[in-house]
């Protein structure tokens, strides 16, 4: 079994290290006094709370030390100490990874939550820190009339989903939020804040455009191409549970040749049978095209809701929230997997029957196509661009954590075998098989490369990294 860098670390003297380093002592104090912001270790006040990631299933792992970075500089001190220490080190965003990946075990988390600010500067571009949350920049981006294609939740970081592609309700019409990222602040493992565009360092930029959260080093924020804010309309159909496969075969003849305008995607479980999405226009040009869909399926739904509306007031109803709140409370208690659709469902009936082989399991089907699938191979890393959709395979803990992730296992596994072993990363799943196969696909090998000229040494290396 090979070994990631952090395991050889912890064989190689890390514990003796950290056992070195209690808190409250030498070189973390030193930390904490180079910090504007705030540095939490074991037994400190506030602590318990920093910590804390999304999901509950990682509440167990502890942090060496929480840096809550107040600029760029906090973020160079920590790479700069996990450097000097030999310990690992993890950015935190929105804290959203499937996997726990951004809390690091007797590491340092570098919490970015605070680099939030979201500036509009000149020619309908935008500047977000890395720690800002969809809410957040949803709502600043509509003051100023402008919108980001990103996703529906918002107490997701900006960070992670642009990293590893960013896929949302508009991204068939503007692309991947990957997609309209012209340059970004970066920290590398030599502890060097620079500016990555394609001038600067063309392969790093192409490689921060869907190579995942994590790897190569620490983003602090992001200049994006925005689009002007239009009015949306949003839409829900809910079928009885028994068409599944009559919508699923009608869905994937019917989406593909919709306008980029028009995004869908489908909700699927042993009660469920939904299609939900989004059109750039007005509630009158979408509904003959629902019309059609309705027909292919052939039974009418039991509900129908077609709401015209401004951009922000669509994303505030995608994330079910008449407001964004400043601070979203809720935590994560599920696993999830995925794979893409790379081609169209030979078997309806054999797909219903193995999304619904569980109570608990509920399935989305997310449409790509469209702007997606033109951005060519050298501006972006993200390999899928061909895919009809991805399926994201979601289950709740009844019966307990490993129970769960072999229902959902078995479904991750069974799909891999009719469309192959493909996977997003931002649904990553620490038990994926062959995982940088299947998230980075033909990208890979460039990856490897680009990880080791700017992480030589594997600082930023973790179990499901590309510095290993």
């Amino acid at each position: 079994m090979e070994l990631d860098r952090r395991t050889v670390l912890w064989l190689a003297g890390a514990v003796p290290v950290m056992a070195a380093l209690p808190a409250g002592g030498g070189p973390w104090e030193r930390l904490r006094a180079r910090l504007t912001g705030e540095l939490f270790q074991p037994g400190d006040p506030g602590y318990d709370e920093k910590r804390l990631g999304f999901f509950s299933l990682y509440d167990h792992r502890l942090p060496a030390g929480v840096a809550v970075c107040a600029n760029e500089d906090d973020v160079r001190h920590c790479v700069d100490f996990a450097a000097r220490q030999r310990i690992p080190i993890a950015a935190r965003s929105g804290g959203h990874s499937y996997a726990g990946h951004s809390l690091v075990d007797k590491g340092l988390v570098v919490d970015l939550s605070r680099l939030n600010a979201v500036d509009i500067l000149p020619g309908g571009r935008a500047a977000i820190g890395a720690g800002a949350r969809l809410g957040q920049v949803y709502e600043a981006l509509a003051a100023a009339g402008r919108a980001l294609p990103a996703g529906s939740c918002p107490q997701v970081g900006i960070a992670g989903l642009t990293l590893g592609g960013g896929i949302g309700v508009l991204a068939r019409k503007y692309g991947l939020t990957c997609d309209n990222v012209e340059s970004v602040r970066f920290v590398g493992a030599d502890g060097t804040a620079r500016l990555v565009s394609e001038e600067t360092a063309p392969d790093l930029l192409w490689a921060l455009r869907g190579g995942g959260g994590g790897n190569f080093g620490i983003v602090t924020s992001f200049t994006f191409r925005t689009a002007a804010a239009r009015t949306l309309t949003n839409f829900t159909l809910v079928f009885p549970p028994a068409v599944v496969p009559a919508l699923v075969a009608a869905w994937q003849e019917w989406q593909p040749g919709m306008p980029d305008e028009l995004w869908s995607g489908m909700g699927l479980g042993a009660t469920a049978a939904n299609c939900g999405g989004c059109f750039v226009g007005s509630a009158a040009q979408v509904n003959p095209l629902l019309d059609e869909l309705i027909r292919r399926v052939g039974t009418e739904p039991t509900e129908r809701e077609v709401t015209e509306q401004g951009h922000l007031a669509t994303m505030r109803a995608f994330a079910r929230e008449a407001a964004f709140p400043a601070a979203v409370a809720q935590r994560g208690d599920y696993v999830a997997t995925s794979r893409m659709l790379t081609h169209p469902v030979r078997d309806p009936g054999a797909l219903a029957t193995l999304l619904s082989s569980d109570p608990h399991l509920y399935s989305i089907v997310d449409a790509y196509g469209g702007a997606i699938a033109r951005v060519p191979s050298n501006e972006s890393c993200f390999p899928h661009r061909s895919a009809l959709g991805s399926v994201q395979i979601i289950r709740g803990l009844e019966g307990g954590e490993a129970y769960a992730r072999q229902a959902i296992g078995r479904v991750r596994d069974e799909l891999g075998r009719e469309y192959g072993q493909a996977g997003y990363v931002n649904y990553i799943d620490p038990e994926m098989p062959e995982w940088a196969k299947a998230y980075y696909g033909d990208s890979l090998p460039r990856l490897r490369r680009v990880a080791r000229k700017y992480d030589p040494d594997g600082l930023f290396a973790f179990t499901q990294g590309l510095a290993r």
